[in-house]
């Protein structure tokens, strides 16, 4: 076949799939029409980001408090020419008359003080702060330091860990989507945690994070100069999100969990590598674990088990939705070393939102996501 012919044989091949496609998109009616409150964070862009890729939804409000009237492509210009409108306010109540689905990526306690049981019987919400990931409102407001104003709708809310609650998601109105470490060191942990051979008294998690998971706001400590060449722990035995890695370990193995959590920043964008270590229950093997792995996520297209004795890295999954896990069982301590790497802005907030937003709707989870990591 000569290269004219193998081009129009290429632009015949495109054409049915645009065709496949569009008649896909009329047979499901309606776009979904998505409005997001904080859409100039990093978490919201990304949000941004993704929706634009989406072929069952549309973006119809960029809220933002700090940029009303302002082009939203004057704040992020990779969205230049492909983005024209402005920002809008923060007004919820208005929003939920013209959306479908609400993504709120906001400070905590911002949700909690405006959501009404009238917004929600309008239109879907998915949170992206912690304000109802906390099943007891007295943990919440003992780590967040902040009074919950709305503790009646906590129990109205669905965990959004994809993975683990897809059932419960489906019907949901309010979805919690979960925080970045707590994404990671959950799916890195809940294999071995569920099938209880590990000792979870004896559980340590070490996590580390690239600078944008502090958010865009300006703080001395997020400087270049102070973040480039260094590495430091923080939230040491205090870190917020702590209580929601217990919760949710809890839950995977039946009785309350306390832990050890360690965070450190590193100087990278985006990122985060959870090491964790338990003791194993006697008797326990390295193929035993990882036969455990591969029985939780073998049918799991974003979580990815990698070969024996391969490490997860950040560069592999970053800008996309995929969490990259492994265990190593070191025979020598008894221990299990548990992993995980994901992109800390996808997985660990806009991404799960997204893929939370498609099975509240019926659609395929991976709709929007399918991201090929990107490297370097």
């Amino acid at each position: 076949m000569n290269k004219v012919s193998e081009k129009y044989e290429y632009l015949c091949r495109n054409m049915n799939i645009l065709l496949n496609i569009q008649s896909g998109m009329e047979d499901q009616g309606e776009m979904i029409k998505a409005g997001i409150i904080g859409a100039t964070g990093y978490a919201g862009q990304e949000l941004v980001r993704l929706l634009l890729q989406h072929r069952e939804a549309e973006i119809v409000w960029y809220g933002s408090r700090s940029y009303v009237d302002k082009a939203f492509s004057s704040v992020f210009g990779n969205v230049f020419e492909i983005v024209e409108d402005v920002c809008r306010s923060d007004d919820l109540q208005e929003l939920a008359g013209e959306a479908d689905v609400i993504f709120t990526a906001t400070p905590q306690g911002y949700l909690a003080g405006v959501l009404t049981k009238e917004i929600l019987e309008q239109c879907r919400v998915i949170d992206l702060s912690a304000d109802y990931r906390i099943k007891d409102v007295a943990v919440y407001e003992q780590w967040y330091k902040i009074h919950h104003e709305s503790p009646a709708l906590i129990e109205k809310a669905v965990y959004g860990l994809c993975e683990i609650n897809r059932e419960k998601i489906r019907g949901a109105r309010l979805i919690a989507n979960p925080g970045c470490y707590p994404t990671c060191s959950t799916l890195a942990i809940y294999p071995l945690a569920k099938a209880g051979v590990i000792d979870m008294d004896t559980l340590i998690i070490d996590a580390k994070s690239g600078t944008s998971g502090a958010g865009r706001g300006a703080k001395t400590a997020n400087l270049y100069c102070e973040v480039n060449e260094n590495i430091k722990a923080y939230g040491v035995a205090s870190h917020r999100h702590t209580p929601e890695i217990e919760e949710q370990l809890s839950y995977a193995c039946g009785r309350p969990v306390t832990l050890n959590f360690t965070p450190h920043l590193i100087p990278m964008n985006r990122g985060i590598l959870i090491t964790a270590y338990a003791k194993c229950s006697a008797g326990v093997t390295a193929e035993q674990l990882r036969r455990l792995y591969q029985e939780a996520y073998g049918e799991e297209y974003f979580v990815r088990v990698l070969e024996p004795d391969v490490c997860p890295e950040t560069k592999w999954v970053e800008g996309s939705n995929f969490v990259d896990v492994n265990v190593i069982y070191d025979e020598r301590t008894g221990r299990a070393i548990m992993m995980g790497a994901m992109d800390n802005i996808t997985k660990g907030a806009a991404g799960q939102a997204v893929q939370n937003m498609n099975l509240m709707f019926g659609l395929d989870e991976r709709e929007g996501l399918r991201l090929v990591p990107m490297v370097p």
